[in-house]
């Protein structure tokens, strides 16, 4: 589906700056902030402004486009929406973010929910750990962990 019939089936008018937003996440096919989101659009010489950049992403999460999660600082990284269920692992010094999905971590986790009188519907995981690229030189001059707020260790967002 083209980004017009998206935008459409949600309500929402295919305007430049929607476009621009969900081809920046579409082509990097990552997490990014606002701020990169924004970054890569002037570099590619579009004159969209960081408080477009914001409120385009504000309503393209609010219709279940793109999805924000918050793992570090209290910074959001948005990512599209696929529908499908995965989870998240987190550099704490580079912030690189890596989905994945096991069905035995999925049934352990509805398992625990249900011992404990849960019925699940809906949750996320964020595991925070070292990726192999900075973990490959732990001490590297410069490398300083991303600082996350004490206890949040999970994403809600």
């Amino acid at each position: 589906m083209n980004h017009d019939d998206n935008l459409r089936i949600h309500g929402l008018k295919a305007t430049l700056p929607r476009m621009k937003v969900l081809d920046v996440l579409r082509e990097e096919r990552a997490h990014l902030s606002a701020d990169e989101i924004h970054r890569r659009l002037l570099l590619q010489g579009e004159d969209i402004g960081l408080a477009t950049v914001y409120r385009v992403l504000g309503q393209l999460e609010q219709v279940g486009i793109v999805r924000r999660n918050v793992f570090d600082a209290g910074r959001a990284v948005y990512e599209i929406e696929h529908g499908g269920h995965h989870d998240h692992l987190v550099c704490v010094h580079c912030g690189r973010v890596e989905e994945f999905f096991d069905p035995q971590i999925e049934a352990l986790q509805h398992e625990v929910a249900r011992n404990r009188g849960f019925s699940l519907v809906e949750h996320r995981l964020a595991m925070f750990g070292i990726c192999g690229d900075c973990g490959s030189t732990p001490g590297r001059p410069g490398s300083q962990p991303v600082r996350r707020r004490p206890g949040s260790g999970g994403s809600m967002g």
